[in-house]
């Protein structure tokens, strides 16, 4: 076992550039990252950079590293997918090949919508795709004053469910979505996620989300490198909405995040403790907060804090500690519409005690982050899973 801790950190949706067959995804010419440095005025990442992020990617602010301290390639993704669920699961060794089903362009059936209000005891508004900002705009007041509730999905195969604290409770909304998530598993309503979107405010211009956002997602079809490293008796300890993608399976400890400068200072705390195994980190603010709202300049500027953040973090890493960046799909701000886009997604890998770095070969799927994981604590990976080790490519 060279290594004793390692850290992912998954910067929710940023893409490096489409991927070959991004054209069947109605993708083509996406690219997340290039196309925020091609729009911002400044992109100051002098940490990225020294990792060799500009030596992965071509950036207009950035220059490459002359002698960049990570080891860096792109990867693709070889499920049939674009969601944060699909990518985080290939990531620890699981292949998904039916894509989850989306209600994006007539919201949910009637049926599905019916039995709903009769769980819940109320009538529903929405039922439509769209921004979680602007649906609450739209009909928060309604919400609020007539009691009724808010439900819509997005470009995601998500049920998302409004509900305001002052009002209705987080305990009866969180209630509300355990009923969706129990419909929902019905195969011709099966959705990724039921999502709680809770907010504050009384009236237009004043409501607010909160982070006490929680996903009721699908359990993975299978185990992953995650449940075998718990297994084994290994630290699996998750920031962020891991905890929920994951729907706890292999996770020894769980990290609620308010946002992702949270989730990163979590992560720094968590570096000043000592344990043994994975830290696995979501940032999710770069996708829900930039790249669905098409900002790309608002990106950029997460981009920055999360470099800031980078630089506390760095100097706290052992000679026998691992950290990956990576991404679980693209979300470009320039393109059309407000979906996840099919993209090429990054990898860094860098320790203190690395003799070597540079660019590796492009892989052809994300769970080699999971299989060099596995490999170097020593635990097989479940059966059924994908994913080759490049353990050995870490020098």
């Amino acid at each position: 076992m060279r290594f004793n801790r390692i850290f992912v950190i998954v910067l929710d949706s940023l893409g490096i550039g489409p991927m070959a067959d991004s054209a069947r995804f109605d993708d083509t010419g996406a690219d997340t990252l290039g196309h925020i440095s091609e729009t911002v005025e400044h992109l100051d990442i002098p940490n990225l950079q020294r990792l060799g992020l500009a030596n992965l990617k071509a950036l207009k602010q950035v220059k490459p590293a002359e002698h960049p301290e990570g080891y860096f390639m792109a990867m693709n993704e070889a499920s049939n997918g674009k969601d944060t669920m699909t990518g985080h699961w290939e990531m620890m060794g699981i292949r998904t090949d039916k894509p989850f089903i989306t209600f994006t362009e007539h919201g949910f059936p009637k049926e599905l919508i019916d039995e709903l209000e009769k769980r819940c005891g109320r009538k529903i508004i929405g039922n439509k795709a769209a921004s979680g900002t602007e649906i609450l705009e739209e009909l928060g007041e309604q919400e609020v004053n007539e009691g009724k509730l808010i439900v819509y999905t997005s470009a995601d195969s998500v049920l998302q469910i409004c509900g305001n604290e002052e009002t209705m409770g987080l305990e009866t909304l969180y209630h509300y979505c355990e009923i969706a998530r129990e419909l929902t598993m019905r195969d011709e309503w099966r959705v990724g996620r039921v999502i709680a979107r809770p907010y504050v405010g009384k009236k237009r211009g004043e409501f607010k989300r909160t982070s006490n956002r929680h996903d009721y997602a699908l359990k993975p079809t299978g185990p992953t490198a995650l449940n075998a490293l718990k297994d084994a008796g290994y630290d699996v300890i998750s920031v962020g909405k891991i905890n929920d993608i994951f729907v706890g399976e292999g996770i020894t400890e769980s990290n609620h995040s308010d946002s992702s400068v949270h989730g990163m200072q979590q992560t720094i705390d968590i570096a000043k403790r000592d344990f043994k195994g994975l830290c696995f980190t979501n940032l999710v603010d770069f996708d829900a907060l930039w790249g669905h709202r098409r900002n790309p300049v608002g990106y950029g500027e997460e981009i920055e804090k999360f470099d800031k953040k980078l630089g506390e973090l760095l100097p706290l890493l052992r000679e026998d500690d691992l950290l990956i960046l990576t991404a679980d799909h693209g979300n470009d701000p320039t393109y059309k519409g407000t979906d996840h886009t099919r993209e090429q997604v990054p990898f860094i890998a860098y320790s203190p005690s690395d003799t070597e770095s540079g660019k590796l070969d492009t892989s052809d799927t994300f769970a080699v982050i999971g299989a060099t994981i596995a490999d170097n604590f020593g635990v097989k990976m479940p059966e059924g899973t994908i994913g080759t080790s490049i353990l050995d490519q870490i020098k």
